[in-house]
């Protein structure tokens, strides 16, 4: 049975994990997410994605028993595979939205930390325990973590190993807001669709330099940020969204968009 299920809603598109009891990651799972992150960046009419795992919970982690049958070099190859996999949904060109219930935990939450923006649920529970096997995450915990809350928080965190309810996530800037279970998703997708609504070369130009900026020195972030925005300048949406502005004043653009190829 496939592991990935999607479903499309106009522009907006939503990528279920369903591998139960646990959505654990396994190869299977694994390479179905990395043929879908392929196939929506290049689809025509997709402007924005959801990752969602079920009402349940959004996903556990590794499969640990496949994990334990592994010599090192298989290990090896198992995580650089799963890195990419997570690697292709951070570089999706359009914004990517990750509805959080239950348990996002080791690959489970770094999958969650490659989307740019989380609404968890209230009682979500977030963690990278991999320190508690012995090991460590190796599929962006350190790297995207880091990243996003600043190297003591993520230290401890990583170093620990403690599990986070969805309210100190929210504080820390885990996720990005929290609701009841059930609203959840429908939060998400509520998101995406007002992102969906925006130019989508000016997304994508936005997402680019944030995530790649923020890596470089400051010099050569604004020097990407510049060639960004003269790109940016010269689209369609770019001229249709100025002549609104003249016209009818802000906030009143429609760019355009195509719901073709997916």
């Amino acid at each position: 049975m496939p592991r990935i299920r999607v479903d499309k809603d106009g522009p907006v598109v939503t990528v279920r994990l369903d591998n139960p009891p646990m959505n654990a990651f396994d190869d299977v799972q694994r390479d179905e997410l990395s043929a879908c992150a392929r196939e929506l960046a290049d689809a025509r009419g997709v402007r924005a994605v959801v990752i969602h795992g079920g009402d349940r919970l959004f996903a556990a982690g590794a499969d640990i028993k496949a994990l334990a049958a592994m010599d090192p070099e298989e290990v090896r190859g198992w995580n650089r595979a799963l890195q990419r996999t997570f690697d292709d949904i951070a570089r999706l060109p359009m914004p990517v939205v990750a509805a959080i219930t239950g348990y996002a935990l080791g690959g489970g939450m770094e999958l969650a930390l490659a989307a740019d923006y989380r609404v968890a649920a209230t009682d979500a529970t977030l963690g990278q325990p991999e320190v508690q096997l012995g090991i460590m995450p190796g599929s962006g915990g350190t790297q995207r973590l880091v990243r996003l809350v600043g190297p003591a928080r993520a230290k401890n965190l990583l170093m620990t190993g403690r599990r986070v309810s969805a309210e100190e996530s929210l504080r820390l800037g885990l996720v990005d807001e929290v609701v009841a279970p059930e609203k959840v998703l429908e939060t998400a997708l509520t998101y995406a669709h007002r992102l969906a609504e925006g130019p989508p070369a000016a997304l994508e130009a936005i997402k680019e330099a944030v995530d790649h900026g923020g890596d470089a020195a400051l010099s050569a972030g604004l020097a990407l940020e510049r060639s960004l925005f003269t790109g940016v300048f010269g689209t369609a949406d770019a001229a249709r969204g100025i002549r609104s502005f003249l016209e009818q004043g802000p906030g009143k653009a429609r760019f355009q968009g195509t719901d073709e190829g997916f």
